[in-house]
């Protein structure tokens, strides 16, 4: 675990304002950022699907924009998630990846920084300490 950075909090208000600028209800209702080592912020939502299965978590869509990009070696991703607008409380809070996201991000970025909130504090881990026996193909 690490302290959390000026940088970071950047991160985490980059993927705060693009959710809130692009939720839609039924859509998109989680946003991420990424940066990488020489410090550019990507930032991206998911996308929701009538067949859930088939809905893309937005750290693999952020992932995929800034390999898109020419990018390769990450430094930090953050995910947060917009309330449904029936919810009463109307924050936007980070969120932890999901087991699919935590494989793709570490398949991605096996020393990346994972910010989190716990007991009400952001965090920052290794995706390596969200997934400690990370499955391989025997290497």
């Amino acid at each position: 675990m690490s302290l959390i950075t000026n940088e970071d909090i950047q991160l985490i208000n980059d993927a705060k304002k693009t959710i809130k600028e692009l939720y839609k209800e039924g859509k998109h209702h989680v946003g991420a950022a990424i940066r990488t080592r020489t410090g550019k912020i990507y930032s991206a939502v998911h996308l929701e699907a009538y067949i859930g299965r088939v809905s893309v978590c937005a750290e693999a869509v952020v992932l995929g924009k800034a390999i898109s990009e020419g990018e390769c070696d990450f430094d930090t991703i953050v995910a947060v998630r917009h309330p449904d607008l029936c919810e009463e409380a109307q924050e936007i809070e980070v969120v932890s990846p999901c087991g699919m996201c935590r494989e793709l991000i570490s398949d991605y970025g096996p020393e990346i920084n994972v910010i989190l909130k716990k007991d009400n504090q952001y965090i920052k881990v290794k995706v390596s300490e969200l997934l400690p026996e990370k499955y391989t193909r025997g290497e």
